[in-house]
């Protein structure tokens, strides 16, 4: 199934690699049992409460969308080939240009590393100080899979920034769209 919700004006698109098999399979996005996602947004105040993955397609409503930089569901990102990223960061560069988030998100340091063509050394937390694409900010975040070795306090930390970023951007009326 896909998993994919994008439309314009979103206030954050968040990219992974791709879908998992499990979120493949059940058509929802960060649907796997451990993962971390739905909580993060949550305890970040980006959601009013805790969701289901099964409510992700809800989440558009409140200004959020989704995609990957490779469609193609795998067990493991590592199962992603080269061709696909090039690929893959072409298309995803033509939603961004289309659908013109205020930020995309991107949910691990090695999505977005993919995306940008940069060294993971390169790369810090948060927001980067130029977007790829023109007029949408780029912030990285961890990824919430439950493998992950960070704890939940310290992805909370890191996601609060976009969080207050967007307090903000609403409080000035920037992302009424």
């Amino acid at each position: 199934m896909i998993t994919e919700r994008l439309q314009p004006g979103l206030k954050v698109i968040f990219i992974g690699f791709n879908p998992s098999l499990t979120s493949y399979a059940r058509g929802y996005n960060y649907a796997g049992r451990n993962n971390r996602f739905y909580r993060i947004l949550y305890e970040t105040g980006l959601t009013d409460r805790l969701y289901r993955p099964e409510e992700s397609p809800h989440l558009i409503d409140v200004g959020y969308g989704f995609t990957n930089i490779v469609s193609r569901p795998t067990k493991r990102a590592a199962d992603i080939r080269p061709e696909e990223y090039d690929v893959g960061r072409r298309l995803l560069c033509e939603k961004l240009e289309q659908f013109q988030p205020t930020v995309a998100c991107f949910v691990g340091k090695g999505v977005y590393t993919q995306f940008a063509r940069k060294r993971g050394s390169d790369v810090l937390w948060g927001f980067q100080r130029e977007g790829v694409v023109a007029g949408v900010r780029d912030f990285v975040g961890p990824s919430s899979s439950g493998l992950v070795r960070m704890k939940l306090a310290e992805q909370v930390a890191i996601y609060a920034e976009l969080a207050r970023f967007l307090t903000e951007q609403t409080k000035s009326g920037a992302t009424d769209r």
